[in-house]
This record gives C-alpha cells, sequence and structure tokens, in this order.
C-alpha cells in the first residue's frame, strides 16, 4: 500500500485537471517562473498511489528551476476511470502518457523529463517504447524503485490476494481488513488527517485499474535490452533497500540500459516519500545535464 507522510500542498503548487487529447487527468503543477525554467517533469505515480506521493518533491523540483508535474492516472484517485478492465492495458495507460505529454510540451518550457515511480516506471517505460521509434517528446527517462520485469515473488503472492479480494469485496471491507493486518504488524497509526486522506484516495480508485495494472506487475516480461535502445538519456534511482524488486536487479538493470544510478540511503520503496531533498537534488542534477 503506497503511504504518504503528508498532505500539505506547498503554495507553489497548483491543482487542476490536464486537459489531453485522450480526457482530462488531475495533476498537482509546481511550476517556476517561465524565464526561469530549465525543463518540465512527468511523474507518475504507483501502484496504489497517487499525484500525493510527490508532494515533498515538487517544490524543491520548482526552486532548482524544474516545472514539475504529478498526475494521477485514468482510474487513480482523482482521475475518472471506466469500470472495464480492458481500459487499463498497459497499451492504453502509455498512450495516455504520451497525451498528457503533448499536452505539457505545448505549453513550452524547456526540455520534458519522464519520470515513473515503481508501477509508473513500468507505464513510463511502456510509452517511450510505443512512442518508438517516431520522435520521442522526452529528453529523459527515469526509473525510481522500478526493475526489469514482474515484482519480487513474496510480493506477487500479496497482489495477487489483493487482485482476488477486489473481485469479491467492496472498496471499503477491503480497506478495513488491510488496516487491521497491518495494526496486527505492528504498524503505527498514522495522523488522523494523512490516514484520512489514505482512506479517501482508495475509495477514489476504480478497482478495476488495481486489478488490472496488479495483473501487469506479476506478468510484466523483461523489456530491458528494447528499452536500452530507445534514444533517451536514463536515470535509475532506488533506495538502498526495496522489498518490490530487489537492489540488486536495480543495479544489473542499470548496467544493462547504460543509465545513471541513483542510491537515496534511507529512501526504501519511496525516496521521493523518505527522503524528498536528496531525491530532487538527484534529479535536478540529471535533468540539468
Amino acid at each position: 500500500m503506497s503511504r504518504v507522510l503528508t498532505i500539505d500542498v506547498p503554495t507553489c503548487v497548483n491543482a487542476y485537471q490536464l486537459r489531453t487529447d485522450r480526457g482530462s487527468f488531475a495533476v498537482l503543477d509546481a511550476a517556476p517562473p517561465l524565464a526561469a525554467r530549465r525543463g518540465t517533469a512527468l511523474l507518475l505515480p504507483g501502484f496504489t498511489g497517487s499525484k500525493e506521493d510527490f508532494l515533498p518533491l515538487l517544490a524543491p523540483l520548482a526552486q532548482a528551476g524544474f516545472r514539475a508535474v504529478a498526475v494521477d492516472g485514468r482510474g487513480q484517485y482523482e482521475s475518472a476511470g471506466p469500470r472495464e478492465e480492458s481500459a487499463y492495458a498497459q497499451r492504453e495507460l502509455a498512450l495516455d502518457v504520451v497525451a498528457q505529454s503533448d499536452a505539457l510540451t505545448r505549453d513550452g518550457g524547456g526540455p520534458l523529463h519522464l519520470l515513473g515511480h515503481s508501477l509508473g516506471g513500468l507505464i513510463a517505460r511502456a510509452a517511450v517504447l510505443d512512442a518508438a521509434p517516431s520522435p520521442l517528446p522526452w529528453a529523459s527517462l527515469t526509473l525510481m524503485n522500478c526493475g526489469p520485469a514482474a515484482i519480487e515473488t513474496a510480493q506477487q503472492v500479496r497482489t495477487s490476494m489483493l487482485i482476488d479480494a477486489l473481485g469479491g469485496m467492496d472498496m471499503d471491507n477491503i480497506w478495513q481488513v488491510m488496516q487491521a493486518m497491518e495494526a496486527d504488524g505492528g504498524t503505527a497509526a498514522a495522523a488522523s488527517e494523512v490516514d484520512a486522506f489514505h482512506h479517501r484516495r482508495w475509495m477514489g480508485t476504480t478497482p478495476e485499474q488495481l486489478i488490472a495494472t496488479g495483473r501487469q506487475l506479476i506478468a510484466e516480461p523483461d523489456r530491458v535490452t528494447e528499452l536500452a535502445a530507445a534514444p533517451l538519456r536514463k536515470l535509475v534511482v532506488s533506495g538502498a533497500a526495496d522489498r518490490t524488486w530487489p537492489v540488486p536487479w536495480l543495479d544489473e538493470m542499470a548496467r544493462r540500459l547504460g543509465a545513471e544510478r541513483v542510491v537515496i540511503d534511507g529512501g526504501g520503496h519511496s525516496p521521493n516519500v523518505h527522503r524528498p531533498q536528496e531525491t530532487a537534488a538527484a534529479l535536478a542534477a540529471f535533468w540539468a545535464q
């Protein structure tokens, strides 16, 4: 379950619906003045996540001169989505990313950088591969805590259990079960405001989106060789430990991609949440090259 530590929105951030050729998507947009802008970054969240997962990164990235736009994909939290699993096929989600990118490119302000966290990395990768060999709209691709293929075996089991539950229980009942399981495991209770947000986000997410993308996490093939041939700069960034895709997998993937590699101490699976200043600094340094 994706978790945030705060839902405080920096004063530099605007929340709105980004209009694209494939519909509207809820975004959080932090932008420096156009004259000072060094580029734009489109940030894709992971499984069970949302644009709020990037809140701690937005102000530091804007201060570094980058417009940072975090998006809810279709069926995630505040972006509407249909109730058919086919609507969340990876190619459909990838085409959404291309449309979002086109909309941001029309606004100008330097090169466009694409970042995907966890599941968002698999979707970003698919967007790049589906767009090639046409000229790509992105100057770079960053994979944050996203591995070369399917998630680790124990995480596959957990995800399969969630998919089974989504097929037979309503969202609120599943939420209550998950909360009880975390309490039994000794997880500290979240602050009430943040806890309420987590519940609100869960209830706002389309079940079919979770089912379809959960299956993608379990069955994703290795497409690293294909991605290595894509003509854009690449960065693999992660915390120093990760149970979803073990860090040695990410090290080897970066080598195969010819990508830059950054490890954020204490970042875990979500360095954007747990080490935002260090993560923003690493991203800005890479994008500025």
